[in-house]
């Protein structure tokens, strides 16, 4: 396998780079959430397509590992710049197939993202660590590469939540198998094809196909890893299928983040952020801001402040340069919300904004909704939403508070919001989540683990602890 650079194609549109990766006929048609419009067509592979892949991707792998780590760095650094050079295209297209505005923490912010976790993965030392050396007994941790990793992707960040997967596993020295969502599955073969034109055959490959494909990753006898981002059930059906072979995991599961607003806290100054941490993709991000507790003492201010930011944010199509808000990805997604919503509705809690989506216009639009006055064991509370609404609820005790936040059996994020550091941090410490922000929500680091609790999944992802998720461990003692 050879690292020297290679001449990597750069597709002037979106349009030129579906041209790249459509079959020649046939195919799927993906329409675009917010018009209804063919955004392209996706290859239809199935079962064999999948078995295929595998035995191509065991047959490249013992060659890629033997490359070593330096090599390997080099070629994700080239994938990156690749990316990079092809930046407006991928944005276009996921844009185009996912819904989120180009503009804010959407399309471009999206594949920017790649390039930066690319970068990161490619950075991170990873030399053997010594565990003890004490004049008669040495003993060192090496991390070897499983061998293929199996890789299912969501929907909702498909290209960046990818390149989560895939990077690390790359630069482990395994080679990597894709399944990515059936909702977007031209954002992934994209990124892919703009990437194999660095990387050497048989190391990546990306296999669009349906349920059955996704089923056959977490059984076959070929793949000895598999990641997943999305649903707990869907989680729990991956650790029960791939117990026969004993299949290692990294899974990051369904979320219903809680953010704490302790009563010393500013409200005009976290309005945005507390927006953002909601509403970024949408509300469409697992380790969203998905239900907002508020002291009573600040509850209103609170309510007001944030509905003042969320009424002037734009929400419309995504290739509109002005908007930052854009449709939900699919017509399941947008019943899923507004069920919750009139759930909400019909209890008689508090419509502070939104909660009217209009029947006239077409794509799956639902307007920024914040809802007031809800109970605590109230749907659109103690349910993942996935969407551009979030339900505020009064304490009157930070003891309330925190019992509330733990009350369910998710714990991906959470957030405390206050003036003052050190208050934040002791309620912070007593949250049974993953990672706990404090005056934000949802900021991920490449640098920084990211795992959830309870059964938001296991595992982490990112930082030097995310590369090793992706060996195996193997003490040479002696």
């Amino acid at each position: 396998m050879s690292t020297e650079t290679n001449t990597v194609a750069t597709y002037a549109t979106a349009d030129e780079l579906l041209a790249a990766i459509q079959p020649a006929i046939g195919g799927r048609e993906i329409l675009d959430p917010a018009t209804g419009e063919l955004v392209g067509r996706a290859p239809e592979h199935e079962v064999a397509d999948l078995e295929a892949a595998i035995a191509a991707a065991h047959a490249a792998q013992p060659e890629w590992d033997a490359l070593g780590h330096d090599a390997r760095r080099s070629l994700m650094n080239q994938a990156a710049d690749a990316i990079e050079a092809n930046a407006e295209a991928l944005a276009h297209l996921l844009s185009r197939e996912q819904g989120k505005p180009l503009n804010g923490p959407n399309a471009r912010f999206e594949v920017g993202g790649a390039v930066a976790w690319l970068r990161a993965a490619a950075a991170f030392g990873l030399e053997a660590e010594v565990i003890v050396d004490d004049g008669t007994t040495y003993a060192e941790m090496h991390y070897r590469p499983f061998g293929v990793v199996g890789a299912i992707g969501p929907w909702n960040w498909p290209m960046m939540i990818s390149v989560w997967q895939l990077a690390p596993a790359l630069r482990m020295g395994n080679t990597v198998v894709m399944k990515p969502s059936e909702y977007t599955p031209l954002s992934v073969l994209a990124l892919v094809h703009v990437i194999n034109q660095v990387l050497p055959e048989g190391v990546l490959h990306v296999v669009a196909g349906g349920r059955d494909v996704g089923q056959l990753l977490s059984t076959h006898k070929d793949i000895d890893k598999v990641m997943f981002t999305g649903s707990t059930a869907t989680g729990k059906a991956i650790i029960r299928s791939s117990a026969d072979t004993v299949k290692r995991l990294t899974l990051e599961l369904g979320g219903n983040d809680a953010g704490i607003v302790l009563p010393d806290a500013d409200p005009k100054a976290i309005a945005e952020g507390l927006f953002w941490g909601a509403f970024i993709n949408t509300g469409q991000t697992c380790a969203a801001l998905k239900r907002l507790y508020v002291h009573a003492d600040i509850y209103e201010e609170v309510c007001g402040a944030l509905t003042e930011v969320a009424k002037n944010m734009p929400m419309g199509v995504g290739l509109d340069e002005a908007n930052v808000l854009g449709p939900l990805q699919n017509k399941a997604q947008y019943d899923i919300v507004d069920s919750l919503v009139r759930k909400a509705t019909d209890s008689g809690a508090r419509v502070l904004l939104g909660a009217n989506p209009s029947e006239d216009q077409p794509g799956y639009f639902y307007p920024s909704t914040l809802i007031a006055d809800i109970a605590t064991d109230n749907p659109l509370v103690v349910e993942e939403q996935f969407g551009p609404v979030l339900p505020i609820v009064k304490f009157d005790s930070i003891e309330q508070a925190v019992q509330l936040a733990n009350a369910l059996d998710v714990g991906l994020g959470a957030s405390v919001w206050s003036s003052d550091r050190d208050a934040a941090r002791e309620v912070a410490a007593r949250l049974q989540a993953g990672t706990v922000w404090i005056n934000s929500h949802g900021g991920v680091d490449p640098r920084i683990p990211f795992g959830g609790a309870k059964t938001s999944g296991y595992g982490v992802e990112f930082g030097v602890d995310g590369l090793k998720a992706l060996g195996q461990p193997q003490v040479i003692n002696g």
